[in-house]
C-alpha cells in the first residue's frame, strides 16, 4: 500500500507539472490538424485463433481501460495520456461513448450531453465542428477529435456504445434508456459517423446480457448497417465486455456479429479467480473464435475489493494476468489502472478509493512493463503459438502457477514468482534448443546455453518470490531468432 504521504507529495509534484506536461500534448493544427491516415481493418486470422491487420499481419491487442476519456478529458488532456500510451506501444484504446458515471446527464469537459432528452435516437448534433465556438462544437464532436487522435498515434479505439448500466438499468429499474429500437437507431448513427475509422466496436459494459440480449443484437445490428449500407458483420470487428467473472461466450458465441471472445476476469485474488482456466475454456469452445480478457486486476485497485485485508495490486500483479492470459490462449491482453479508467482528478467523487489522480497514474510501473508481453510474442513467429500445459511436468496453482506455450520452433514457460520447475522437451522442432531468461520487468533477456532437445531438464529461475516472474524461453537452435523480444523478422505482430 502506498504510505499517505507519498501520495501527498505525488499529488502535489503532479499538480504542478501537470500545466507544463500539457505543453507538450497540444492538439495538432494547421496541416496537422486534418483528419489521420486510416489505420488498416482488422480481420480474424483463418484457423480463428488470432486477430490480423489487412495486409495479414498478426496484430496484438494491447489495451488499456480508460471508460471515461471522452467524457471528463478535454482536448489537451485526451492527447497527452493518448500520447503516452502510445510512447508505451499500446495498440488499443478502451473507451465508452456514454459513460457509467452519469454520462447521460453529467455534461462532458465542454459542458455538452450526448443526447437530446436522454433519447439514444436522438444524439445531440451540431452543424459544424469548430471547437472554438460552443455553440458548433458538440459531444459527438469531441468523441470524434480524441478517435481521430488516437488513431494518429497508431491506437485503435475499442469503442463500447454505452455502458451496460443504460441497457439494465439499475436496482431499481431505473436509467433503462435503451430499446431494441433506438438501440438500433443509435447504432446506426455511430457507424456512420465513425465507421471509417480505426475502431473495434465493443458492447456490452460490465453488465450481465441475460434478458436484454436482443438489445445488444440490435445495436450490433444497426453499426453495421451504419458501417456498410447493409447487416454485413464483415465491415466491423465487434465483441462484448461483460461483467464480472463472466464472458461474452455465455449469450453471443454463435452470433455473426461476434468476432471474438472477452472475458472480464476481474480484480479478485489469483487463487480465487484462475484467469488462466477462463482463458482455456473458451479456447476450446467450437466453433473456434479468438479470445482475450478485456478487464483483468488493474493495477492499484483494491485486491478483491477488501484493501484493508489484503491491500492494494501493484505492478507484479498485472505481470502475472497478462503472462498467465497470453500463454493460456489469448491473442492480446488489456491492462488497466484504477485511477485511469475513472480519469479521477481532485475534485472528484472517487470511486473504491483511487490512490493517484489519472495523469499520475499514467506512469505506474505496471503500465510501462505490458509492452514487454506484446514485444516478446512479436519477436518469435505469432500465428503457430498454441496453449501447451504439457511442456511442463508440475504447473502450481495460484500465484505460483506456471503457464506455457509453443510454436512450431519456440516455447515460453511463465513462472509467477519465479519457482523451479520441470521441462518436457521435444515439445518444438530442432534436435538442439538455445535457452534465454526472459525478464517481464524491464524486457531484457539472458542466455542460459544450448542443449539437446530430449528428456526432461530443471530450470532453476535467476530469483525467487512475489514480483520475481521470469518466462524461459527455448528457441529451435538452427532458426537462430536472436534475442527474445527484440523483432528481426516479419513473423511478428504488430
Amino acid at each position: 500500500m502506498i504510505p499517505s504521504t507519498t501520495r501527498a507529495w505525488l499529488s502535489a509534484f503532479s499538480a504542478a507539472i501537470l500545466g507544463g506536461l500539457f505543453l507538450f500534448a497540444q492538439p495538432a493544427t494547421g496541416a496537422q490538424s486534418r483528419r489521420p491516415a486510416p489505420l488498416q481493418r482488422l480481420k480474424v486470422s483463418p484457423d480463428k485463433r488470432f486477430l490480423l491487420k489487412a495486409d495479414g499481419t498478426p496484430f496484438f491487442y494491447l489495451g488499456d481501460t480508460a471508460w471515461e476519456l471522452f467524457h471528463r478529458t478535454d482536448r489537451k488532456q485526451a492527447a497527452m495520456y493518448l500520447q503516452k500510451r502510445a510512447e508505451q506501444n499500446y495498440t488499443v484504446i478502451q473507451a465508452v461513448a456514454v459513460a457509467e458515471l452519469n454520462g447521460p446527464d453529467d455534461a462532458n469537459s465542454n459542458g455538452d450531453l450526448p443526447f437530446i432528452d436522454r433519447d439514444p435516437a436522438r444524439p445531440a448534433v451540431t452543424a459544424s465542428a469548430n471547437p472554438a465556438n460552443a455553440q458548433q462544437y458538440d459531444y459527438w464532436d469531441h468523441v470524434e477529435y480524441i478517435v481521430d487522435e488516437a488513431n494518429r498515434r497508431g491506437l485503435y479505439i475499442g469503442f463500447l456504445p454505452t455502458w451496460g448500466r443504460w441497457v439494465v438499468g439499475d436496482k431499481e429499474g431505473k436509467d433503462k434508456l435503451f430499446t431494441t429500437q433506438n438501440a438500433q437507431a443509435y447504432g446506426e448513427f455511430l457507424g456512420k459517423r465513425f465507421g471509417k475509422k480505426g475502431m473495434i466496436w465493443i458492447l456490452g459494459g460490465d453488465r450481465t446480457a441475460k434478458g436484454f440480449e436482443e438489445i445488444w443484437r440490435a445495436l450490433a445490428r444497426g453499426i453495421a448497417i451504419g458501417v456498410a449500407g447493409k447487416e454485413d458483420y464483415d465491415a466491423v470487428m465487434m465483441s462484448f465486455h461483460p461483467r464480472g467473472g463472466e464472458t461474452s461466450s455465455t449469450w453471443f458465441h454463435d452470433d455473426a456479429w461476434l468476432d471474438f471472445n472477452m472475458h472480464q476476469t476481474g480484480h479478485g485474488l489469483a487463487e480465487t479467480v484462475k484467469p488462466w482456466l477462463r482463458i482455456a475454456k473458451d479456447y476450446e469452445r467450437t466453433p473456434v473464435k479468438p479470445v482475450m480478457d478485456a478487464e483483468p486486476l488493474y493495477e492499484d485497485h483494491p485486491l478483491a475489493f477488501r484493501a484493508r485485508e489484503f491491500g492494494y495490486s501493484f505492478d507484479a500483479h498485472v505481470r502475472q494476468r497478462a503472462y498467465w492470459d497470453v500463454f493460456s490462449g489469448a491473442f492480446g491482453h488489456t491492462y488497466g489502472d484504477h485511477s485511469v479508467w475513472q480519469m479521477y482528478a481532485p475534485g472528484r467523487r472517487p470511486v473504491n478509493g483511487p490512490l493517484f489522480s489519472w495523469y499520475e497514474a499514467i506512469h505506474r510501473p505496471g503500465a510501462a512493463q505490458m509492452q514487454y508481453v506484446r514485444a516478446l510474442i512479436k519477436s518469435r513467429p505469432v500465428l503457430s503459438r498454441v496453449p501447451d500445459q504439457s511442456i511442463v511436468t508440475s504447473a502450481l496453482d495460484g500465484a505460483d502457477y506456471i503457464a506455457a506455450t509453443r510454436g512450431d520452433v519456440y516455447l515460453f514457460v511463465y513462472t509467477g514468482q519465479g519457482r523451479r520447475f520441470t521441462v518436457n522437451l521435444g515439445k518444438i522442432s530442432g534436435a538442439r534448443v538455445k535457452g534465454y531468461w526472459y525478464n517481464p520487468r524491464t524486457g531484457t533477456s539472458a542466455v542460459i546455453d544450448t542443449f539437446d532437445n530430449s528428456g526432461t531438464r530443471e530450470f532453476v529461475a535467476p530469483a525467487e518470490g512475489f514480483g520475481a516472474d521470469w518466462v524461459l524461453v527455448l528457441d529451435d537452435a538452427s532458426k537462430d531468432f536472436g534475442v527474445p523480444g527484440v523483432v528481426r523478422s516479419a513473423g511478428g505482430a504488430n
